[in-house]
């Protein structure tokens, strides 16, 4: 999957199916936009220092983070407009993920 990496198309970052799930596993994109919901650069410099803080404790040592900073967040055509498309791109893949199919069908009522 790609994603739009700049307002005029001309710049795109490749996303994984494991990207999405490394930053599911580590949630970090919960609490990270303020309420006013606008995604700037200091959003994308917020995640960084929060990836940067995973990767220097002790739990930093997974590769599928390591592969999602080189890939994606610290990727050079990285600014707020592709940090916007990849929270969209996440949000889709996620609603895809919850299905109906998972919720017990012994707790739905007749």
């Amino acid at each position: 999957m790609k994603i739009q990496a700049n307002h005029s198309g001309t710049r795109s970052i490749e996303v994984s199916t494991a990207h999405l799930q490394t930053i599911d596993r580590y949630s970090l994109l919960r609490n990270l936009i303020d309420s006013n919901g606008i995604i700037d650069e200091s959003v994308l410099d917020k995640l960084k220092l929060n990836v940067r803080s995973i990767l220097e404790s002790e739990s930093g040592n997974d590769k599928e983070l390591l592969d999602l900073c080189l890939d994606v967040i610290y990727n050079s055509n990285m600014k707020a407009f592709g940090l916007h498309q990849l929270v969209l791109l996440y949000i889709e893949w996620k609603n895809r993920e919850e299905t109906p199919a998972d919720t017990d069908p012994q707790s739905v009522s007749d």
